[in-house]
């Protein structure tokens, strides 16, 4: 009789560490090498720093940068079962590492928590994942700088973070009319063009 044997993957669970804000990177990078070093990659399967892409508007220009998501925070992914002292002890006394979550008894995250941190992450690699660095607000005048409407000034209507899209309202020969721009097409009005008209009225025939 023929046996069909199924290679399943080991299950994992998920560590978190709280460590100086602004030195995330630079402990995800160490904790990086000294696990090669170790030879600890078949235990630890990956040391985690969620990030975002921002942009914010310098000199009339977008600039991006990356932003920590959860800032303070890196995540782990362990296999299960194999989190020995060794590990734990090499980990807790990184630089800029200030304990684990749960400090002496580390505490996996729920799967729960795993789930809600994945689809988080989906949710803005399918967006894109942009950001800016300072929110759009319902009732603001914004700029929009690409498309057909390029020129105009629209005042925000709906903000739909999730989606990185905003519903904006432009008038045109006085009659207001509802767009659909994403985050990238507009800018933020600096305090010299809020509250001048729209250059770009003549551009309409």
């Amino acid at each position: 009789m023929e046996t069909n044997t199924v290679q399943t993957e080991k299950e994992s669970k998920w560590y978190v560490l709280r460590v100086v804000s602004g030195k995330e990177k630079k402990v995800k990078e160490y904790l990086d090498k000294e696990i090669a070093r170790s030879g600890w990659s078949d235990i630890v399967k990956q040391v985690f720093l969620p990030v975002e892409k921002v942009y914010k508007v310098q000199n009339g220009k977008k600039v991006m940068r990356e932003r920590n998501y959860y800032p303070g925070y890196v995540m782990i992914e362990i296999v299960d079962g194999k989190f020995g002292d060794d590990l734990r002890d090499t980990i807790k006394n990184t630089t800029n590492v200030i304990h684990f979550l749960g400090k002496e008894n580390p505490i996996a995250l729920r799967k729960a928590e795993v789930n809600k941190m994945r689809g988080k992450m989906d949710e803005m690699a399918e967006a894109g994942g942009v950001s800016m660095s300072e929110p759009f607000i319902i009732g603001e005048t914004i700029k929009i700088i690409e498309g057909p409407f390029n020129d105009f000034n629209g005042v925000i209507e709906e903000v739909h973070d999730d989606k990185k899209k905003l519903k904006v309202t432009v008038k045109i020969f006085g009659r207001s009319t509802p767009v659909e721009l994403n985050y990238m097409q507009v800018e933020k009005l600096s305090k010299e063009e809020f509250g001048r008209p729209s250059s770009a009225i003549r551009k309409v025939v």
